[in-house]
Formats: structure tokens, C-alpha cells, sequence
């Protein structure tokens, strides 16, 4: 017995990776409650494992008293001295061995189903803690079975889910097929840890590169931020700390080996990387790749940037379905609007006629306004004094006679609108009643050739 116990306990602790501590904690636990349900739950009754014995000794502890208020916790002093302790005082708590022989299938049984609960309670932990400290990582495992859309995932000593929304568009697996994918996230549940993965994660681009690219992985080239349309086109910015090392070439790799194998991995996505800097407006021209800008203006309120291109470069920076622009602003930060230099143009002219058709605006006094951010007659009379008078180049007169004269010249234009309209619906409804009076007159001369 000695040996089997001592065997068994040291062989589940080394398959399963269990504390030999938290394994022998388990079997005590189970005697004790085995031992209560056969001898009641309300004696007070402990576990000791004795490796010697290669067995769980059970005691039951009674308090020493002179006067017996509960038996199955109590003892006399005079019953205690004569069967436990010659020596035994009041207020003692002495322990007394219990025989383990008659207990029955069914407590056996209990203590059974306790240990092993305890084992996969502890197995529970083990994993959860194996694999929270993993979560941004990649993990490799094999296709087990499907659950509706989900993929359920063997990692080895555990499983994981990769769910549908995590998926690559179009990446179709089998069961036992190997497959590479990104830890999103960690939790414990009741039914034991639920370990989440994703194919679709910016993050697996990085940890991709950081496997490929040794001077990621040494900390020369640094990944700044990653983008993805997953089974599309992904972008990723990177820097060096070394002035040597060029972060774009060491990614791509000798006859572009090291991307090649990311692309291979992420089944043929097709990725833009980047050479990052800290000024906003270079970066996000690079981001653009392949596609040239002109000129950029920044609206650091609304942390915007509008983009001007050329006109035959307007469908390239912009990308299939606005893939390319998308990636650009999520790789930058920045909310990108692209425009051709065409349609800018056709804009500042209607810009500047707008405001330079207000009484107190000239010429050079509507480029003031314009390039102050002011695109219409409308827009500046809606603006406060304060605004205007922030403008440079112009004075606070002169400001405050802009905002008289602008608000003036809309209310005005505004009006004509309305009589115009009006004059409108009053004509169209003078020719509709002309029409039905025609028709009218028309039908009563059939009337008589009819009779």
C-alpha cells in the first residue's frame, strides 16, 4: 500500500504537472469528507497523509471538558485520561485515530470523485496560468472539429477557440490540419480556461515579423504599428535604433525571403511596409504608398489630414474599394480624406467666388479667409467674431466689418432663394392648372361628336 500510494501520487504529479503539495492536500481533503458522511457531519474530524505508511490517517479531535454538553465533539477528563491522555487536562483537544477498514463503496466513491475534481481543478489553474501570461503571442496547433463556424484548436494540453469573426475570409481548413494563430485573449470559466485565437489580429503580422526578422526580435527594428484587411492587404510601419540598419530592408529580407514568408503564412495577403517617422504628415504620405501626394492639410482639432493628388494617382492612393486609404488611416491615427488636385481645384475657385462675393471682402482679403480654412460665404457667417479676428492679416475692424457684411450678404442671398423658389411653385402650379383646364375643355368638345 505504502508503495502504490507513494507511486501513484508521485506519477500523477510528473503526467500532469500538479504540486505534489496540492495532490496529497486533495486526498486529505477527500477522507475527511468521506469520513464524515460515514461517521456524521458533525464530529470534528482531520486528515494527515503518512508517506511512510503510503496511507491518510484519519483522527477525530474532542475538546477535554467536566461536563458534556456535546458528544461528538466532547470528551470527560475521566474517560479522556483513561483511553487518550493519562496526563490529559480540561480544555484540552486531544486526537484519537479512527479506523478507515469499514468504510463502505459509496464513501470510497466520494473520495474519489473529491481527488479527481481537485486534480482537474488544479490541472484548470495550471493551463490558465500557462497560457495568460502567453496571450499576444502565436501558438501553434492542429485542427480538432468544428462547432457551427468556430474552429476548435488542440494546443497539446488543452483546447482553443478560434472563432468565426477571427477567421481569414476564405482560409478553409480540415480536421488535422496544422495551423498558426495569435492569442487574443485568456479567461478562466467554469468549465475550465477558455483560450481565445485569431487569424484576422494585427498582432499576428507583427509576431510574424518579430519570428522572420532577427532585428525585431533584437530590439534594432522596432514595429511602430500594424494594419490588416485580413486576406487582402496589411500595412506595417517599422524604425531602426540604428542609423545602419535600414528597417525596411531588413523585413523584406534578401530577394525579399523574410516578407515572402509572412505572405506565405498569412496565404498570400499582400503587405506594404513602412518606414515610420514622428512627423505626422511625411508618415502619412508614406503610408499612401505606392501613391504620390501633392500636399496635405492638417486640421490638428479634428485630428484629420486632407489629402491632394494627383488625378492619376487619385484611384492608387485611394486603393480597390478604399482598401488603401483605410489602411493608411488606421496605420497613421490620422482620419484621411483624399481628393485630386483637379477637385481641389474646382473647390478653392468656388471657395474664394463665395467669399469674395461678400460686400466687405476682396480678393486678397478671401485668400486670407480661405487659407485660414474659411470655404464659403455660409461657413464665415456662422463663425464667431473671435475666429475672424485670429485671422492674420486682417485687423479687428476690418474683422468685425467681415462679420457684419457676411451675415448680411447670406440672409440676403438667402431671401432671393426663397422668392426664387417661390416664384417656382407658384409657375408650376399656373401650368398645372392651365393643363387641367385644357384637358378639360378638350374632353367637353368630344362630348357632343360622341352623341
Amino acid at each position: 500500500m505504502q508503495q502504490d500510494l507513494n507511486r501513484v501520487i508521485e506519477q500523477v504529479s510528473k503526467e500532469k504537472g500538479i504540486d505534489k503539495t496540492i495532490l496529497i492536500s486533495a486526498l486529505e481533503n477527500a477522507m475527511v469528507s468521506a469520513a464524515k458522511k460515514m461517521f456524521g457531519h458533525q464530529r470534528k474530524i482531520e486528515a494527515q497523509y503518512n508517506p511512510e505508511l503510503g496511507e491518510v490517517e484519519l483522527f477525530e479531535a474532542k475538546l477535554v471538558v467536566e461536563e458534556i454538553q456535546d458528544a461528538a465533539v466532547e470528551i470527560t477528563l475521566q474517560e479522556a485520561r483513561e483511553n487518550l491522555d493519562p496526563d490529559a487536562q480540561v480544555g484540552d483537544e486531544l486526537l484519537s485515530k479512527l479506523d478507515t477498514s469499514s468504510f463502505g463503496r459509496i464513501a470510497a466513491q466520494a473520495a474519489k470523485q473529491n481527488i479527481v475534481q481537485r486534480v482537474r481543478d488544479a490541472e484548470r489553474e495550471i493551463i490558465y496560468n500557462e497560457f495568460k501570461g502567453r496571450e499576444g503571442q502565436l501558438v501553434n496547433g492542429i485542427v480538432q472539429r468544428f462547432e457551427k463556424k468556430n474552429i476548435i484548436v488542440n494546443l497539446g494540453r488543452t483546447d482553443a477557440i478560434l472563432p468565426e469573426k477571427e477567421q481569414v475570409p476564405r482560409e478553409r481548413y480540415r480536421q488535422g490540419d496544422r495551423i498558426r494563430a495569435y492569442i487574443v485573449s485568456v479567461e478562466m470559466t467554469s468549465r475550465g480556461p477558455q483560450i481565445v485565437l485569431s487569424r484576422t489580429h494585427p498582432g499576428m503580422l507583427t509576431k510574424l515579423f518579430e519570428q522572420e526578422v532577427p532585428e525585431i526580435y533584437e530590439g534594432i527594428v522596432e514595429v511602430k504599428g500594424a494594419a490588416r484587411e485580413p486576406g487582402g492587404r496589411a500595412k506595417i510601419a517599422v524604425t531602426s535604433s540604428d542609423p545602419d540598419v535600414d528597417p525596411v530592408g531588413a523585413c523584406v529580407g534578401m530577394k525579399g525571403t523574410r516578407v515572402q514568408a509572412v505572405v506565405q503564412e498569412l496565404r498570400g495577403e499582400k503587405i506594404d511596409i513602412v518606414n515610420w517617422t514622428a512627423n505626422q504628415d511625411d508618415f502619412v504620405c508614406r503610408a499612401l504608398a505606392p501613391a504620390k501626394v501633392s500636399k496635405i492639410i492638417i486640421d490638428d482639432e479634428e485630428h484629420s489630414m486632407e489629402v491632394i493628388v494627383p488625378d492619376d494617382q487619385l484611384s492608387l492612393a485611394i486603393g480597390k474599394k478604399g482598401q488603401n486609404v483605410r489602411l493608411a488611416s488606421r496605420l497613421s491615427g490620422w482620419r484621411i480624406d483624399v481628393r485630386s488636385e483637379s477637385e481641389a481645384d474646382e473647390e478653392t475657385r468656388r471657395a474664394r467666388a463665395s467669399l469674395g462675393a461678400i460686400p466687405a471682402v476682396n480678393d486678397m482679403v478671401a485668400e486670407l479667409l480661405y487659407q485660414a480654412g474659411f470655404k464659403s460665404a455660409e461657413e464665415l457667417s456662422e463663425a464667431d467674431l473671435e475666429s475672424i479676428v485670429e485671422v492674420d492679416g486682417i485687423s479687428p475692424d476690418k474683422a468685425e466689418a467681415i462679420y457684419k457684411s457676411s451675415r448680411e450678404h447670406v440672409a440676403e442671398k438667402r431671401r432671393k432663394e426663397e422668392e426664387e423658389k417661390a416664384e417656382k411653385a407658384a409657375l408650376a402650379a399656373t401650368e398645372a392648372a392651365a393643363t387641367e383646364t385644357g384637358v378639360a375643355e378638350e374632353s367637353a368638345e368630344k362630348e357632343p361628336q360622341q352623341a
